[in-house]
Parts: structure tokens; C-alpha cells; sequence
């Protein structure tokens, strides 16, 4: 089941050696466990050349997690109740429900009274209005370019066309990830000096070196740049 665990979280294929590394196993037993799993109905195929993918829409609930496992959950769900907009908040007591149903009794007990809780912050979004968060989430989600007008640390306003690629939440602000169309770079900008945001109906599709994830590794790598080696 922890390889199926590992499996769902792959969007591509992936080789039995891989697996074998993750899961702390000899290849052999990756070759076993898969068979034993298509034989019990897991829809797991092998990609000559690539290694196994998992057909999409296949779901498996796990009924009991580890403990740390359960902890991180919990404290996911607290941190997303406390921090995250509206529309998240409702979605985390949502999913804390969904899982709660499925765990037994003494791990339902930690879900409901947990022992873990996260603080509150003052971080808004687009200065107080969770509107132009759902704009940009769901402009995000459908791949859709936006106008946005921001006004940077000076003051200075300006209008741009850009690539919503994803939202990343700090101490002290959320930040917005954009491909500026006009500099064909990255740019990070604050929601709260985000000061209109227009729907154009145009969509974009992801392109390498354009995404969300390519955003994240550049700005990875300029901090493992910064950190010295002892």
C-alpha cells in the first residue's frame, strides 16, 4: 500500500529501480508487489522502456495512517483553517471531515480533538479582499492570461499582461507567481499591491521553463547559492 501511495503521486512513469530507492526495497520486490497489486485489480501498467504508471482516476483510501504521517495532516489542515483565504477554510474543515470518516477510532479521536494547533496570521490578500484571491486561483486553474495592475514598493503603478502560474503563502504576505509576457521572465508579486485584476478570456498552455515548478527551482537554487558550506 505505500507503493501505491507512491505510485498516485507520480503523473508520469516511473522505473522499479526509482521505486526500489523510495521505498528502501530491492527492485525484485517492486517487480512482486506490482504483480501482487494487478492481480488484486490496481491498474498499473508498465511503459517499455520508462517504467510503471498508474491509470488516472483510481483511488484506493488508506484507512489508517502513521502517526507522523497523521500529525502532518492535522497540522496541514490547522495551518490552512488559520491562514489561507475563505474559500480554503471551508475546504480544509471539509477534508479534515472526509478523513476523519474513514479512520478508526483512535485516530478519529486525534483528528477531532487534536493536539496540534497553528497560530493566526496577518497576512491578507489583495488588501483584505478575498475576491482577487479567487480571481487568481481560479484564473490559475483554467491557464487563463490576466491584465494586473500593481503598484511596487515605490508607489509606482503599473499594468501588465502576464501568466498566472501559482500562489505561495508567507509570514507576511502571498506572493503571486506571473510569466510577464512583456519581460518573458518570472515575476513575484505581492497580492496586497495587486490593485485590479481583468479576466481577458485568453488561455495559455504550459510550456518548459514557463511553469509554476520552473519558477520554484530558480528561486531554490538562488538560495542554495546563498546558504555556506561549512
Amino acid at each position: 500500500f505505500r507503493l501505491l501511495d507512491v505510485m498516485r503521486l507520480r503523473s508520469t512513469p516511473v522505473t522499479a529501480a526509482s521505486l526500489a530507492v523510495d521505498l528502501g526495497i530491492s527492485v525484485r520486490s517492486i517487480y512482486r508487489d506490482i504483480a501482487d497489486l494487478q492481480a488484486m485489480g490496481a491498474p498499473i501498467r508498465g511503459e517499455g522502456g520508462l517504467g510503471y504508471v498508474m491509470e488516472r482516476g483510481y483511488f484506493l483510501p488508506s484507512l489508517r495512517f502513521e502517526a507522523d504521517e497523521l500529525d502532518a495532516i492535522i497540522l496541514g489542515l490547522k495551518l490552512v483553517h488559520e491562514r489561507a483565504a475563505p474559500v480554503l477554510d471551508g475546504a480544509a474543515v471539509r477534508a479534515a471531515a472526509k478523513i476523519s470518516s474513514v479512520l478508526g477510532e483512535g485516530q478519529k479521536d486525534s483528528m477531532i480533538d487534536p493536539a496540534l494547533e497553528a497560530g493566526p496570521s496577518r497576512t491578507m490578500y489583495g488588501d483584505g479582499n478575498s475576491a482577487t484571491y479567487a480571481t487568481l486561483r481560479a484564473a490559475i486553474s483554467a491557464r487563463e492570461f490576466l491584465t494586473i495592475g500593481y503598484r511596487n514598493s515605490e508607489g509606482r503603478l503599473s499594468t501588465r499582461e502576464a501568466r498566472p502560474l501559482g500562489l505561495t503563502l508567507f509570514e507576511n504576505a502571498w506572493l503571486l507567481t506571473i510569466w510577464s509576457e512583456a519581460a518573458q521572465d518570472f515575476r513575484h508579486l505581492r497580492l496586497d499591491r495587486i490593485s485590479s485584476v481583468i479576466t481577458t478570456g485568453k488561455r495559455f498552455r504550459l510550456e518548459r521553463g514557463k511553469r509554476f515548478k520552473d519558477a520554484i527551482d530558480i528561486e531554490r537554487g538562488k538560495i542554495a547559492l546563498q546558504t555556506p558550506v561549512s
